[in-house]
């Protein structure tokens, strides 16, 4: 399982981040939010959510007021735990080169890249993710709205 530029990993971070960042603590965030904010269609995320939803990363909520939130604390959940997860349903490559140069030079070398990135995303956590987008300047929406009537 290589982690480089892998759509279905950096989707499935993009979409833990989303529900950490708009769900808050208790609250949960629909499909559709999660689609319309990420400018994907739903029944692309689907299958990730389904995925992440069985790891455990992410608990499924039904009912009215239903959606996903995270299945643990941001702090507990590390990048690699959301890219593992979802790589492991994902399908092999369809073929791969066998020539001496690939099977000499690149496969070990790329095997190299990948366990120094895995080591890298282990230490990384969702929570480390909050504070760069708060870094950034983006505003977490309130969980809930404040009333002021008495």
């Amino acid at each position: 399982m290589m982690l480089l530029r892998r759509d279905r990993a950096m989707t499935a971070v993009a979409v833990m981040l989303d529900v950490a960042f708009h769900a808050g603590r208790s609250g949960t965030v629909s499909a559709a939010d999660i689609a319309e904010r990420a400018g994907m269609a739903r029944r692309g995320i689907e299958p990730l959510l389904q995925t992440l939803s069985r790891s455990g990363l992410l608990e499924s909520v039904r009912g009215p007021r239903g959606g996903y939130r995270l299945g643990y604390p941001r702090r507990d959940i590390t990048i690699a735990d959301i890219i593992t997860r979802v790589l492991e349903d994902d399908a092999p490559a369809e073929e791969t080169p066998k020539g001496p140069l690939f099977v000499e030079v690149i496969e070990p070398f790329w095997s190299e890249l990948d366990t120094e990135l895995r080591a890298r995303l282990a230490k990384l956590t969702l929570d480390e993710l909050m504070r760069r987008a708060e870094a950034a300047g983006l505003a977490r929406p309130l969980a809930e709205p404040i009333s002021f009537s008495i």
